[in-house]
């Protein structure tokens, strides 16, 4: 797939984006950027074409020594406190970024763009079965005691005497990479840093995520086109139109 430049931001809520024909769409606000080229990544030396790119600015205190060192070697004055890699394919393009940059959203995108958008999900911490897997639980009648949201039998007893791998049981639930593909940029406020996009962002409000171009090309339209009513052409109507004319 092919990889295309990206930029780190933060989801800053929901809202609804009314178009000129009075149609709305369910967007999400994200900051994206400022961001800094922090490093750059070579096939010759690292096996791959990257960007390193870092966001907002992270007090000296809470850095480590060695991220303090690594930072005032690429010549940073402020030190970032989210660092990211943005994968390229070609080299050509991450000349063109050099350590130092700085990279707004609309220099990357523009309205009309299929994006995705890389987060992490929200946390829900441990939970059972019918919230986790979706199981329909035990029978809620008389004679069912303490196992109307149990598991149910998780084993066999003599062959193979033990627990299946990948069994579906109770666990933490959330705080995964998800992406959401194929999403569209409707407006960027340059002036703000926000980019609005269609659709639902993984994560949760002042959340990192990362905004990147599509890897599958698609194609999407976002504003509706207007269906103007056509008269209806009834030959019965129009001689009585002709007639009272006369």
């Amino acid at each position: 797939m092919p990889q295309k430049m990206g930029l780190i931001g933060r989801k800053l809520g929901m809202t609804r984006y009314f178009h000129d024909d009075g149609s709305s769409l369910g967007c999400t606000v994200l900051e994206i950027g400022p961001c800094v080229v922090t490093g750059q990544r070579t096939p010759e030396k690292h096996g791959y074409a990257a960007l390193q790119l870092g966001f907002e600015e992270k007090a000296t205190r809470k850095i480590t020594r060695p991220q303090s060192g690594y930072f005032k070697k690429a010549g940073l004055e402020k030190l970032p406190a989210v660092v990211r890699e943005v994968r390229l394919d070609e080299v050509a393009q991450m000349s063109e970024r050099k350590v130092g940059d700085v990279i707004t959203a609309g220099q990357v995108f523009k309205a009309g763009d299929v994006v995705d958008v890389v987060g992490i999900t929200k946390g829900k911490g441990y939970q059972g079965v019918m919230k986790l897997h979706k199981m329909a639980g035990d029978t809620d009648t008389h004679g069912t005691h303490e196992f109307f949201r149990h598991g149910g039998s998780i084993g066999c007893r003599l062959t193979p005497g033990r627990v299946h791998k990948g069994k579906r049981m109770s666990a933490r639930m959330g705080t995964n990479h998800f992406t959401s593909s194929d999403l569209v940029v409707v407006k960027i406020l340059e002036d703000k840093n926000v980019v609005i996009v269609k659709g639902s962002v993984p994560g949760p409000i002042n959340g990192i995520v990362v905004l990147k171009g599509s890897t599958k090309n698609v194609k999407k339209y976002i504003v509706p086109q207007i269906q103007r009513e056509v008269e209806a052409k009834n030959p019965m109507k129009a001689s009585k139109k002709a007639a009272a004319g006369k």
